[in-house]
């Protein structure tokens, strides 16, 4: 396990607000050095805490208009196995497992509607998907 401390965490917290920021930037508002920002940084990269860095596109610029959480439940022993396979659909962009009534929750992005229906067509005919809830996302509240 990785451990962070504060310095990590408001370092983190600035990335999230602009990942552009410059290291003289970011080490003038967290009262560091440029060399100290720039260790931190190689090392959150190294140690995976840090991903990489992406680019956020506006809800209504985004080509990928259509979005959507899908809640899932699985059978048994087949989450692995339904993971895997939701794994190779481009059009979930995020996966996680949760406790509760529902096993996965997905992120789902599509272009149109028709598409959107194909995809939750696919996922509701897995082997081991034994019911689905899906809400499309309207608009964002918070960025």
């Amino acid at each position: 396990m990785v451990t962070m401390d504060d310095l990590d965490r408001r370092l983190i917290g600035l990335l999230r607000t602009n990942a552009r920021e410059p290291v003289a930037v970011l080490a003038r508002e967290l009262g560091v050095t440029r060399t100290t920002v720039t260790s931190r940084l190689d090392r959150l990269l190294d140690n995976g805490t840090i991903l990489g860095f992406s680019a956020r596109v506006r809800a209504e610029n985004d080509p990928d208009t259509i979005r959507a959480v899908a809640l899932i439940e699985v059978e048994g022993r087949t989450t692995d196995d339904v993971i895997r396979q939701l794994r190779g659909f481009p059009e979930v962009h995020s996966l996680h497992t949760t406790n509760g009534a529902w096993d996965l929750v997905a992120e789902l992005r599509t272009d149109t509607l028709g598409h959107f229906d194909r995809v939750l067509a696919r996922i509701r005919s897995l082997d081991g998907v034994i019911n689905s809830e899906t809400s499309l996302l309207l608009s964002s509240v918070m960025v």
